[in-house]
């Protein structure tokens, strides 16, 4: 039996698309609990996958009580736009609100990991609006290694001239998980990819930044989480985000020697049980 149940067993209920302020579509998953909802969770995913990929995470919360709504980001999974692009940082906040007014049943908890933990706490910082809760694991804010300087000088000069232009990101797999069906399952993955545009690129690097400067006006209860053996995005940055945090109700857990996807890891269950309790509590 393996360790990490696959996430396609476990289908959405419902399924659809809606449109983005530019008329890109966006298609979003829903999974219901088996009784009234005791709120729900509104999932961003992290950049080159796709919402598909947290099946087993959203079966944990409908067992726990929760409605839990994810979509695919622009560029991303069965959603419209050129893949890993987007024509602007603002654009990516806006189609987060879009997703987050289909929200029926609260406490909204939004729910992001990786690059989808940037957009997430960026979008609260810009506006909380429909959001009253955060749970942030691996959040991009800065990258565990020194971004690629050519890419990046790069990726400004050319911000504005070619902004769609994009480029491999050279991701290593073998640093999301030390489950090797989670690493051959995402290598195999046709909806994964690892496209970066310029524009998407500078926009991420400076938005982590960004994040990390405003801190201190986030102010709703705060759920970061993140492995201490991550290679992809810096733990010490998200303690950073924890440290600067205006928030009175605001919990940081380090997982020892976990890699970048803590949710898909051998412990996974306990990692994702730690999300669901926070949650219920937040829920009362």
């Amino acid at each position: 039996m393996p360790i990490l149940p696959d996430p396609a067993s476990y289908p959405p209920s419902e399924q659809g698309r809606l449109e983005a302020s530019d008329g890109t579509p966006l298609a979003w998953y829903r999974w219901e609990p088996a009784g009234r909802p005791r709120g729900t969770i509104c999932l961003t995913h992290g950049h080159g996958e796709h919402a598909g990929r947290y099946g087993h995470v959203a079966d944990a919360f409908t067992r726990a009580g929760f409605l839990f709504l994810a979509f695919d980001l622009r560029g991303h999974g069965h959603s419209g736009g050129p893949r890993g692009h987007s024509p602007g940082y603002d654009q990516m906040l806006d189609d987060l609100g879009r997703v987050l007014a289909l929200v029926t049943s609260r406490p909204c908890l939004a729910y992001g990991h990786s690059l989808g933990g940037q957009f997430v706490l960026n979008r609260v910082l810009v506006d909380p609006a429909g959001v009253d809760g955060v749970i942030a694991t691996s959040p991009w804010l800065r990258l565990a290694f020194p971004a690629p300087a050519l890419k990046v000088r790069l990726g400004r000069a050319l911000y504005s001239v070619l902004p769609s232009f994009a480029l491999p990101t050279g991701l290593e797999q073998a640093a999301i998980s030390h489950l090797p069906e989670v690493v051959a399952a995402y290598a195999g993955d046709p909806l994964v990819h690892d496209r970066l545009s310029f524009r998407l690129g500078i926009d991420v690097l400076d938005g982590g930044e960004r994040a990390l400067a405003q801190a201190a006006s986030f102010h709703l209860p705060l759920l970061l989480m993140h492995g201490a053996g991550d290679r992809l995005t810096d733990p010490a940055a998200t303690r950073e985000f924890y440290d600067r945090a205006g928030s009175a109700d605001k919990t940081f857990r380090l997982w020892p020697e976990l890699f970048h996807e803590t949710h898909n890891e051998g412990v996974w269950e306990e990692v994702v049980a730690v999300s669901t309790s926070w949650a219920r509590a937040h829920a009362n």
